[in-house]
C-alpha cells in the first residue's frame, strides 16, 4: 500500500456530538454524532478515494495506563453524555457495512493506536494521514506521517506546517505539549507557561531536557516556576507522549477498503432516519436497489396520446372502485396553474398518463374525464389531494369522491415528522430514489415550463408518482386502520380537504391603494427613527448590519453585549429587549425592526400576491405540517399578520370585503385552551371558574394571592395569566421569571402555590407523561396521535422537551379538532340553507366569513350556535362574535 489514512474515529463522533443537535431516529434514539460521523467519513472517501483506509476508536477503559502513571488524568472530564456510548457501536457498525476496518484496542486510547499504525505504516515506505484535529499527534509528523484535517478543507500538514502553526519541529511537540499542559486531559505543565512562551523557550534550548538542566539560563520571572515544577513537566511528558507499542494489524490486507454491503447500508440509514443518505446511496450504488418489503421496480408505464386508447383507458377505469390520480401543470399555486397532463393507476407497477399537450387536445380529454371524476360511486385517491382537486376545479371538474390522500395518512401516522412529500415516502419506505422535478424543468434561470417538457418525459415522471402513490396507499391505509386512525381521516381530514380548497379559491381581497397610503406613511416612520438611532450613536452606519449594529454599541456606547456568535456578538431582539433600560437606542432599534418586517413583509410584499384575475389574495391551507394538529398557512402566511401593535393592526385594515353592502364576520374561541384544560384535569376550581364564567386569569390572581376577586390588581392578574398559559407549555421557573422580570425562587413559589390550588392540573400533567413514556405518544380525545419517541431518551435536554409536548399535545391537538369540526359542521349548514356568504379564513382559534349584509343575523346565529356545540364538554365553549367593515374591525 502507498498511503493509508487513519481516521480519528472517537474524535469525530465527540465533535459532532457536540455540534449536531437534536437528531434521533424513529424510536427517539439520539443519532446526532453518527451522521455528524458518518458525513465525515463519507466525504473523505469522496475527496481521496483511498484504497487503504482504518477507522480508530478509544479502546474500553481506555484511559487506564495513563490513569496508574496519574490518578487525576482526565479527572476533570465530564462524564460520557449517555447517549453517545450506543452511537459510538453504530459507528462501528457502519465501518463495517461501509468495508472501512476498525480498531477499537482495549484498554488503549486512540491516538495510542493511530500512531502504532502510522508508524508502522511508514517503516513500509507508505503514506500515512493521520485524519484528527488533536494536536498531540503533531508529535508524529514527519516525511511519511501527515495531519489532515477534514474540517478545514482537507488541510494538510507535514513538518513544516507544524512548526508554522505551533512555533516548534515536530520533534519538539512532545516537549511544548509537556510544558503547556491540557486542561481537558487534565494534563498538568509548567503553570503559567503558554504556547507561544514554551515555543520560545524550547527555540533557545532545544529541548526539555536542556531547559531544566540549565535554570541559571533562565530569566528570573520563569526560573522559580520551571525549577518548582519540573516533576510536573517531566510526568506531563510522559502522558502526553503517545505509545507506539499497541498491538496492531500487520497486513496491508487488514487495511484495504472493502465494497459496501448497500442493501445493508439501506436498512441502516433508514433505521436511522438518514433519508438524505439513503438518497445518495442510491447515486453511490451502480446496481438497482430492491425495496425494503424485497418486490422489484419494475413498472409498466403507458403515454395515452391516442383517442381509440384514451377512450379504451376511460372504459376500463369506469369499472373501478379506486383510482390514483396525479396533474401536472405549469403553477406551484394551483389556482394560477393551467394543466398539462393527468396521471391514473389503480394499482402498484402500473399506471397512463394522459397529456393536454399532445395529438389529442386538451378540450377532448376534459370532456372524456370529466364523467369519470364527477361520479360519487368511484373513489379517487393521490398524494396532496387538494391541490390536484383545484386543478380539476380550474377546469369546472370537481372530484365527486375523494376516498384517501397518501400526505394526509403520513401526517396522520407520523405528525412528528416534518416531511410528508412523495419523495420523502417512496425513499423511506422503497429505498426509491424518483425523478427529480429539476431533471425535467431545471432550475434557477433556466427553469421551463412543464408544458415545454418532452411528453415522453413527463408521461414517466407522472407515472413514477402514480405508481409509488398506490403502493404507499398499501402500505399507509393498513397501518391507519391497524392503528385506529380511519376514522378521523374519513370524519375529519377528508371533509376538511375540499372546505379548505373552497377558501382557498375564495381567498381574501386587498386593498392596494390603501397599503400604498400606508407605505408612504411607514417609510417616514422609519426614516423618523433611523435619525433616532444616528444621534444617539454619533454616526451614521448600517443598521442592519450585526457587525456594524455591535461595534456602535460596544466600543461607541460601550454596552455589553452578553451573548458571543460565531461571527461577533448577537444583537438579536431578546439581547436588545433586554438593553432597553440600559440605553435608549435599544428601544430604537427595536421600533426600527419592527417598521421594517411590516414594510417589507406586508406593506410592501402583499400587493405582489394578488392574483390579478380575481384580486384577491389566495392562500394556501397546509394541513400535514403542524404536529398538534392545527392548521398553517402559506403564500402569503395570513395567520402571522399582526396584532399587538397599532402599526399591525392598520395592516388588517386594508383586508376587507371586495363589495359594498358586505361585511366580515368573526368567530372566535374564548380561551379554548384553559377550558380544554378545565376539560380534561378535571380540575374542580377551573371547572367552576368557567362554569361561571369567570375572569379565570382575575379568579387564578384571587387563588394564588388568597384575596377577592375585586381586590386583584392588573399586576397580579397579569402574573396569573403569564401562569396559565405557561402551565400548557410546560414553562418551568426560570422561563416565568424571565417573564415577569422576577427572581427564580419567587417565580418557583408562584408555579407551586398553582398547583395548590389547581391539584387536578397537576396531577393531569404527570398523567399525561406517564402515558406518553408508557405507549410512547400523546393521543387527543378525537384519537389524534403524535408520536413522542423521545420520551424516553438518555438526553436529559431531548427528554424534558418530549414532556412537553406530551402535556401540551393533548390539548393543543384537541383545539385543533375542534375547529376544524366546527369546519366541517358549519359548511355543511351553509350548503344546506344556501347562504351567499361563505368562510375565507382560519387563523389559529378564529373563523372569518365574507357575507352580504343582509345575512348578518343569521350568520352570527348559525356560526356561535355550531361552534359552541360542536363538542360536549365539562364546561361550555363561548365564542365571541363580531362584525366589521374589514379585518381590525373584527
Amino acid at each position: 500500500m502507498e498511503k493509508l489514512f487513519i481516521i480519528d474515529a472517537s474524535g469525530y463522533l465527540y465533535s459532532s456530538y457536540f455540534a449536531i443537535r437534536n437528531m434521533t431516529n424513529s424510536k427517539g434514539e439520539s443519532t446526532n454524532a453518527l451522521f455528524g460521523f458518518i458525513r465525515s467519513v463519507l466525504k473523505l472517501l469522496k475527496d481521496f478515494q483511498p484504497s487503504h483506509i482504518v477507522a480508530v476508536f478509544d479502546g474500553p477503559n481506555n484511559a487506564q495506563a495513563r490513569e496508574i502513571l496519574y490518578p487525576q488524568y482526565k479527572a476533570h472530564r465530564s462524564a460520557t453524555p449517555p447517549d453517545l456510548p450506543y452511537q459510538i457501536a453504530w459507528a462501528q457498525e457502519f465501518c463495517s457495512l461501509m468495508g472501512i476496518p476498525f480498531l477499537n484496542v482495549p484498554q488503549v486510547e486512540a491516538d495510542d493506536t493511530m500512531g502504532t499504525v502510522a508508524v508502522w505504516a511508514a517503516k513500509r515506505h507508505c503514506i500515512s494521514y493521520l485524519c484528527t484535529t488533536d494536536k498531540d499527534l503533531c508529535q508524529l509528523v514527519n516525511d511519511q506521517i501527515l495531519m489532515l484535517n477534514t474540517r478545514k478543507d482537507n488541510q494538510i500538514s507535514g513538518p513544516a506546517e507544524v512548526e508554522q502553526i505551533y512555533g516548534v519541529l515536530p520533534s519538539q511537540m512532545i516537549d511544548l505539549l509537556a510544558m503547556i499542559g491540557d486542561s481537558s486531559d487534565n494534563v498538568p505543565g509548567l503553570p503559567g507557561i503558554g504556547p507561544k512562551t514554551a515555543a520560545s523557550l524550547l527555540k533557545e534550548f532545544g529541548s526539555l531536557d536542556n531547559l531544566l538542566a540549565h535554570p541559571e539560563k533562565i530569566s528570573e520571572k520563569k526560573r522559580a516556576i520551571i525549577v518548582d515544577n519540573a516533576d510536573k513537566a517531566l510526568l506531563s511528558r510522559r502522558l502526553v507522549t503517545i505509545d507506539l507499542s499497541v498491538s496492531v494489524p500487520h497486513g496491508d490486507d487488514f487495511y484495504r477498503l472493502k465494497p459496501p454491503q448497500f442493501s445493508l447500508l439501506q436498512s441502516f440509514y433508514s433505521k436511522m432516519n438518514f433519508n438524505s443518505l439513503l438518497k445518495e446511496l442510491d447515486a453511490f450504488n451502480p446496481a438497482p436497489q430492491a425495496s425494503q418489503t424485497g418486490e422489484k421496480q419494475i413498472s409498466e408505464y403507458t403515454l395515452i396520446d391516442d383517442e381509440n386508447d384514451l377512450k379504451e383507458l376511460i372504459s376500463f377505469l369506469q369499472t373501478q372502485k379506486e383510482i390514483c390520480f396525479d396533474t401536472e401543470t405549469t403553477e406551484i399555486q394551483p389556482i394560477k396553474a393551467d394543466l398539462v397532463g393527468i396521471g391514473f393507476g389503480v394499482k402498484p407497477e402500473k399506471a397512463w398518463y394522459v397529456p393536454v399537450n399532445g395529438k389529442i387536445g386538451l378540450k377532448t380529454v376534459l370532456e372524456a374525464v370529466k364523467p369519470l371524476f364527477e361520479n360519487p360511486s368511484i373513489g379517487f385517491f393521490g398524494h396532496n389531494v387538494k391541490y390536484d382537486y383545484h386543478i380539476l376545479k380550474n377546469y369546472g371538474i370537481t372530484v365527486a369522491n375523494i376516498c384517501f390522500d397518501t400526505i394526509l395518512a403520513s401526517y396522520l401516522l407520523n405528525s412528528h415528522n416534518r416531511q410528508h412529500s412523495l419523495d420523502f415516502l417512496a425513499l423511506q419506505f422503497f429505498g426509491k430514489v424518483k425523478i427529480d422535478i429539476s431533471e425535467l424543468i431545471g432550475k434557477g434561470k433556466k427553469i421551463i415550463s412543464m408544458r415545454n417538457v418532452p411528453i415522453d418525459k413527463v408521461a414517466t415522471y407522472c407515472c413514477e408518482d402514480v405508481d409509488y402513490t398506490c403502493r404507499l396507499k398499501e402500505i399507509l391505509e393498513k397501518e391507519i386502520k391497524e392503528r385506529g386512525l380511519d376514522k378521523l381521516m374519513q370524519e375529519i381530514e377528508l371533509p376538511l380537504l375540499k372546505i379548505l380548497a373552497g377558501m382557498e379559491r375564495h381567498g381574501i381581497f386587498l386593498d392596494i391603494p390603501y397599503l400604498e397610503r400606508m407605505s408612504v406613511d411607514i417609510q417616514r416612520q422609519i426614516k423618523a427613527v433611523e435619525q433616532d438611532i444616528y444621534r444617539h450613536a454619533g454616526e451614521e452606519f448600517n443598521i442592519n448590519s450585526p457587525k456594524q449594529l455591535s461595534h456602535i454599541l460596544q466600543h461607541k456606547l460601550l454596552i455589553p453585549l452578553p451573548k458571543k456568535t460565531a461571527t461577533g456578538f448577537s444583537t438579536s431582539a431578546d439581547i436588545l429587549e433586554s438593553l432597553k433600560d440600559v440605553h435608549i437606542i435599544a428601544h430604537d432599534l427595536l421600533d426600527y425592526r419592527s417598521l421594517e418586517k411590516l414594510r417589507s413583509t406586508y406593506v410592501e410584499n402583499l400587493p405582489q400576491e394578488v392574483y390579478s384575475k380575481t384580486q384577491r389574495i389566495h392562500c394556501t391551507f397546509n394541513q400535514s405540517v403542524a404536529a398538534t394538529g392545527r392548521l398553517s398557512c402559506q403564500d402569503p402566511n395570513l395567520q402571522n399578520i399582526p396584532i399587538r401593535t397599532e402599526e399591525g393592526r392598520k395592516i388588517r385594515e386594508a383586508f376587507k370585503p371586495q363589495w359594498p353592502e358586505w361585511s366580515f364576520l368573526a368567530g372566535d374561541y374564548s380561551q379554548i385552551e384553559l377550558r380544554l384544560l378545565a376539560h380534561l384535569s378535571e380540575d374542580p376550581n377551573l371547572i367552576q371558574a368557567f362554569q361561571n364564567n369567570e375572569d379565570i386569569h382575575s379568579y387564578t390572581a384571587a387563588l394564588i394571592f388568597n384575596i377577592p376577586i375585586s381586590q386583584v390588581s392588573r399586576e397580579q392578574r397579569y402574573q396569573a395569566k403569564a401562569v396559565n398559559f405557561g402551565i400548557i407549555y410546560g414553562q418551568q421557573a426560570f422561563g416565568l421569571a424571565k417573564e415577569l422580570k422576577i427572581d427564580v425562587k419567587e417565580a418557583a413559589v408562584f408555579i407551586d402555590t398553582y398547583f395548590k390550588r389547581y391539584r387536578r392540573v397537576k396531577e393531569y400533567i404527570e398523567y399525561c407523561k406517564t402515558q406518553a413514556r408508557t405507549f410512547g405518544k400523546a393521543v387527543t380525545f378525537t384519537g389524534r396521535e403524535r408520536l413522542i419517541p423521545e420520551i424516553n431518551s438518555k438526553n436529559g435536554q431531548l427528554r424534558l422537551f418530549a414532556e412537553r409536548l406530551a402535556v401540551n399535545t393533548p390539548i393543543q391537538g384537541a383545539a385543533a379538532d375542534l375547529i376544524k369540526l366546527a369546519m366541517i359542521a358549519i359548511e355543511k349548514r351553509l350548503t344546506q340553507e344556501t347562504l351567499k356568504g361563505y368562510m375565507i379564513l382560519q387563523i389559529h382559534d378564529e373563523l372569518i366569513f365574507e357575507l352580504p349584509d343582509e345575512e348578518t343575523n343569521i350568520f352570527t346565529t348559525l356560526v356561535r350556535e355550531t361552534m359552541e356545540n360542536v363538542f360536549q364538554l365539562k364546561i361550555p365553549l363561548i365564542v365571541d362574535i363580531t362584525l366589521g367593515k374589514n379585518w381590525k374591525e373584527c
